[in-house]
């Protein structure tokens, strides 16, 4: 039996500045569509400034609107394909 490899390539970019990291997270899926998604951190006051931290907040959030997004693209299809309403996909 043949068996096919997909890869999916997941980019991030962050913008800084001393007291918030945003984050963008974007998938180009195989049928061509794009799914992004946003997450931010805001340094609080007296911590020190790491901005490494703030990228890995930023960076989860946004990857974790990511997969919701995804979720919910599934449970459509299933729907559309389906003609009824599908039970909820977990994470």
């Amino acid at each position: 039996m043949m068996r096919t490899a997909v890869g999916w390539h997941v980019e991030l970019e962050f913008m800084e500045d001393d007291q918030h990291t945003r984050a963008v997270a974007l998938v180009r899926l195989p049928d061509g569509t794009e799914v992004r998604a946003h997450g931010h951190a805001t340094r609080h006051r007296v911590d020190s400034n790491q901005p490494r931290v703030g990228e890995e907040i930023a960076g989860a959030r946004a990857l974790n609107e990511l997969a919701m997004q995804l979720l919910t693209k599934a449970h459509d299809e299933i729907d559309a394909e389906s003609g009824r309403t599908s039970h909820t996909i977990n994470v």
